[in-house]
């Protein structure tokens, strides 16, 4: 787990959470972003917290591209305090990434809309599963998962669709995930999420949602 730094364990009294974070994780191309988008809640995309390609931290693969399924290539506490802004104020500022170019290009501001659940998700969801527990700001955290094979076809398709770097590479990049897929669902299911196929995490999201309405 990445260390998250900053925020002390619990939310001040004086501190009210208006809404709390349904974390969805899981290995890159299992359908968090489309399900995120069909649950209509608002949404953050942990992925537009990467960390700048000339970051000289910023780890690389065997490839000798940045590897962006490292979770050091992330800024994870970065990510918390915004969740925290967001669920506390009801609205905060989110960077907006380009894989294709390996930096933030711009920035958004997303509000709760007055839901008492906000989706966040990303592929290094379920390493600040822990950090928004003890800040009193977790709903649930779902593992998205299908067959490998069927996640290395969709993630394929999608990086290809979205021209996100050359297609050698991305095939090169693919067949290594489909290797390590099992270990990303271990490291998720290690963290505490729930593994779920997307139908499942669909209709345990409008349960969590039926819950809270109904306080």
């Amino acid at each position: 787990m990445l260390p998250v730094g900053g925020g002390a364990p619990g939310m001040p009294e004086n501190v009210r959470v208006s809404a709390r974070v349904v974390l969805l994780a899981g290995p890159s191309g299992t359908g968090k972003s489309h399900l995120a988008e069909l649950v209509g809640l608002p949404v953050v995309r942990l992925d537009d917290f990467y960390r700048d390609g000339d970051d000289e931290a910023m780890p690389r693969s065997s490839l000798g591209i940045i590897d962006w399924d490292d979770p050091y290539s992330w800024d994870a506490g970065r990510a918390v305090d915004a969740l925290e802004r967001l669920c506390t104020t009801g609205s905060a500022d989110m960077p907006i990434y380009d894989i294709a170019v390996d930096a933030t290009v711009g920035h958004r501001v997303v509000t709760t809309e007055g839901q008492a659940l906000v989706i966040a998700e990303g592929i290094f969801a379920d390493q600040i599963v822990g950090e928004l527990r003890s800040r009193e700001l977790l709903a649930a955290a779902i593992c998205v998962r299908h067959h490998r094979v069927v996640t290395f076809l969709r993630r394929f398709q999608r990086d290809l669709r979205e021209h996100r770097k050359p297609p050698l590479t991305l095939l090169r990049r693919g067949l290594r995930l489909l290797r390590d897929d099992p270990r990303v669902v271990r490291r998720c299911l290690d963290a505490g999420c729930e593994p779920l196929h997307p139908k499942a995490a669909r209709r345990r999201i409008t349960e969590l949602l039926a819950t809270t309405r109904a306080r």
